[in-house]
């Protein structure tokens, strides 16, 4: 006897609720009207891609910062209010977060 039939046995009304949609995780992520802005620097002669213009929370946009950043498979970090990202990745981070559905304006170069 494994531990769904003692389950079921100890608690006989309950109905199991099939998991439909596993990335509903996406959808919790607060979405703006402004757009997010890209841009591309360099500092120390090593380019890097920043996201800035979030007006959501804190934790979704470092939830946002984690998923690009391993999805890219690059560092970053996230300091004031921003996304500091590794590289000139400005295209891939674009078409991914218009996939999300935010508008995303590029600056710069």
């Amino acid at each position: 006897m494994d531990l769904k039939d003692q389950l079921k046995n100890l608690f006989p009304d309950h109905v199991e609720v099939p998991n439909e949609n596993l990335n509903e995780k996406e959808s919790c992520v607060w979405m703006q009207d402004d757009p997010i802005i890209c841009k591309y620097e360099k500092r120390k002669g090593k380019p890097i891609t920043i996201l800035e213009g979030y007006t959501g929370t804190t934790n979704d946009f470092k939830k946002l910062a984690k998923e690009l950043k391993s999805k890219l498979s690059v560092g970053g970090s996230f300091k004031d209010n921003k996304i500091i990202i590794q590289g000139d990745y400005r295209d891939k981070i674009m078409s991914m977060l218009k996939e999300k559905g935010f508008n995303v304006k590029r600056v710069g170069g």
